[in-house]
């Protein structure tokens, strides 16, 4: 088979969303630890260094791209596929009848991803826009901006932090799913790890989105100066 027809093949376009889903679960990781940093409490000093270095570092402006990219291949493939899953759905018995011991959340992956894409445009235009485009107060002394005043200003709204506590749950949900099924699709599986990958997928879907919720709370509670 050739390179194009595997990857617009169903298998090819599984394997692409695995490769762009751990992509993105890496970035997570990274993005949770900077965002982490506001737990310093220390005015937003450790955090806004830390997002200022993100802003002027070439390499990580680069990557960004990359990221933008990853995030633009996973939702068309993840809409190609769930198009074509609920074509089939009607087709027969026998496929309704498979999805019967499915979880919920992998039956609603669509509607799932769906969700975290308005909840991703609105994080991009609540934060990213303003630092990278339209620009922000800097930090006195300092040649990076005080992103952290932004944060303390958004998450004082309680319907914005009831919508990234929203967009959190559905991102856990996502996970889920995505984790384990990402390594299911690259074959790495099998019988010998499969608890470990399951462990590792379920601790990671609570653990990360309940960090990135904890933070607007936090903010909104005033535990955070």
């Amino acid at each position: 088979m050739k390179w194009s027809q595997f990857f617009t093949s169903s298998v090819g376009k599984k394997f692409v969303m695995a490769l762009t889903g751990l992509f993105l679960i890496s970035f997570l990781v990274i993005h949770v630890c900077i965002n982490a940093c506001i737990f310093n409490n220390d005015g937003g000093d450790m955090f806004n260094r830390a997002a200022g270095f993100m802003a002027s570092s070439m390499v990580v402006r680069t990557l960004e791209w990359g990221l933008f990219l990853g995030f633009f291949i996973h939702i068309i493939q993840g809409y190609v596929l769930e198009a074509r899953n609920l074509s089939r759905r009607g087709e027969g018995y026998q496929i309704s009848l498979g999805n019967r011991g499915s979880k919920w959340y992998s039956r609603t992956m669509g509607l799932l991803g769906t969700l975290l894409l308005l909840f991703l445009i609105m994080h991009i235009s609540q934060f990213w826009v303003p630092s990278r485009i339209t620009g922000l107060e800097e930090v006195p002394g300092k040649n990076y901006h005080n992103l952290f005043i932004k944060m303390v200003e958004v998450f004082n709204n309680p319907f914005m932090v009831i919508l990234y506590i929203l967009g959190c749950i559905s991102l856990a949900y996502h996970l889920m799913h995505g984790f384990q099924s990402a390594f299911r699709t690259l074959g790495l599986h099998n019988k010998r790890y499969i608890s470990i990958v399951k462990g590792v997928g379920y601790a990671f879907s609570i653990i990360v989105p309940l960090v990135f919720a904890s933070m607007p709370v936090s903010i909104y509670l005033g535990w955070i100066s």
